[in-house]
């Protein structure tokens, strides 16, 4: 009877770990899709009037990558404090940090109101955002994964997943809404404020659920070994020790980052200015995509716990390298059925990637840099080619003369660079997610931690016997 009412109670604490990790990532994506959308159609003309049409749209679009580029500091310190203090706190602050920001977004005086002072300010809340999205995502993925039952983890990953094309849908709907409801001139003046401050709803939803999770078994083991905790420096540890596998999962999502961004924002640029498509239209577009997007997710998530992390992901590489080399050929045939299938192709299997990643990246790294290591990976790939991969697409047209080829090699050397990485790493399927380094590591033996590159071969030092093999689990390595 008490084993009965144990397992209920894990189930309803994991179902808890995990919607409350799934609104935190809602939040994060729904705020991103409103401005990213808004960065490459209105923002322009609200707080960059004074330039030119290109130049201020490469200014918008500047803003976006200066929010993405603020979140590897927030990766930085909140993985390392996640990683000494736990996952449940930090959760807590940077979703509130989150809210915060897109109601000031939303109240923001516009270029005629307040001059120069609007881009600067917009700029500033953008690294405010930016930096608490760098330990929310992450955060928010380990709370689920380390939550999870072995056999469960790839299932919850691709929940994760969801989040990005449901909110997008929201975003995306609420904008056509607003602008096919509004008159121009009310959508410029207040109507594009509206989901902002909308958003600070999810906050209030987000907070009540996490106060009633548990901090995670996995960080909850490892405390036990207090030596460890101790003697830990989690930044450094995930760079001295682990760099292989960091290096590994930043050049592998590099692919996956720059093609989303790709899709969701300057595919609406592209659409709406360089073909003439109207900008409902563009929406319309952009919200299918995103049902496609829904089931890729939940589609590699699932079966990345049949075949394997490695064998998931390399069947959407592959899959998004064939489709980067129509993409552009058939939005140009201006024409609504085969525009749509193939952004929700495309989308749909880079969100197959993306279903797959937080597990992949959480079972890659041992309890006592998890946090900082899956945060490092993640932020330093969206900086990398993420946030710049809409300006430097503006960029690439307007040299090529309006010919998206020279776009079109850029996503595929940068695919090929993910494929390479997925095939030259190990498998990580049923891993123990309770191990951690050990104190001979952690204090600088170097014999030792010459050891710790493999996911596989760090030692269970916490004293109590992994979640996997109180399942009866077989570690996969």
């Amino acid at each position: 009877m008490t084993h009965v009412a144990t397992s209920a109670s894990d189930a309803s604490m994991q179902t808890r770990a995990v919607t409350a990790a799934t609104i935190g990532t809602a939040l994060e994506w729904f705020d991103f899709t409103l401005y990213g959308a808004l960065a490459a159609t209105l923002l322009p003309k609200l707080f960059f009037p004074a330039m030119e049409p290109t130049s201020a749209l490469l200014a918008s679009l500047a803003t976006f990558g200066v929010g993405l580029a603020a979140r590897p500091l927030g990766a930085v310190i909140c993985g390392s404090l996640g990683d000494k203090f736990g996952r449940r706190n930090l959760m807590l602050a940077t979703v509130s940090v989150m809210g915060v920001a897109s109601v000031l977004m939303g109240l923001l005086p516009t270029y005629a109101q307040i001059g120069v002072w609007a881009p600067i300010l917009l700029v500033v809340l953008r690294i405010v955002q930016g930096f608490a999205l760098g330990g929310e995502s992450t955060g928010g993925q380990l709370m689920a994964i380390e939550h999870a039952s072995p056999d469960r983890r790839g299932r919850y990953s691709g929940l994760l997943g969801i989040c990005s094309p449901v909110s997008q849908i929201l975003a995306n709907a609420a904008l056509f809404g607003l602008s096919a409801s509004l008159s121009a001139q009310a959508f410029e003046s207040w109507g594009w404020r509206v989901p902002f401050l909308l958003s600070f709803l999810l906050v209030i939803v987000g907070v009540y659920i996490r106060l009633k999770v548990h901090e995670t078994p996995a960080f909850a083991a490892m405390k036990q070994a207090k030596q460890v905790v101790k003697v830990s420096n989690p930044l450094r540890d995930a760079v001295r020790l682990h760099y292989k596998p960091l290096i590994r999962w930043t050049l592998f999502f590099c692919g996956p980052a720059a093609i989303f961004y790709l899709i969701v924002v300057f595919s609406l640029s592209y659409i709406t200015k360089t073909l003439g498509v109207p900008k409902q239209t563009a929406f319309m577009l952009l919200m299918g995509a995103n049902i496609f997007a829904i089931f890729g997710a939940l589609i590699g998530g699932t079966l990345s716990d049949r075949i394997g992390r490695k064998k998931a992901l390399a069947i959407g590489s592959c899959a998004t390298l064939l489709i980067s080399l129509v993409y552009f050929s058939v939005l140009d045939t201006r024409s609504f059925v085969p525009m749509l299938l193939i952004m929700g192709l495309f989308l749909g299997f880079t969100q197959y990637q993306s279903g797959i990643q937080p597990v992949a990246f959480a079972e890659a790294f041992p309890t006592n840099v998890r946090y900082s290591g899956s945060a490092l990976a993640y932020t330093g790939a969206n900086l990398l080619t993420g946030g710049p991969m809409p300006m430097v697409s503006v960029w690439l047209l307007s040299i090529s003369n309006g010919s998206p080829w020279a776009v079109v090699a850029l996503c595929a050397v940068l695919n090929v660079i993910s494929l390479a990485a997925i095939l030259i790493g190990p498998e990580t399927r049923g891993i123990d997610m309770h191990r951690t380094d050990s104190t001979q590591a952690l204090t600088g033996d170097a014999a030792d931690s010459a050891t710790l590159n493999s996911p596989g071969s760090t030692a269970n030092v916490s004293g109590i016997a992994p979640v996997e093999r109180a399942h009866g689990m077989r570690n996969s390595h």
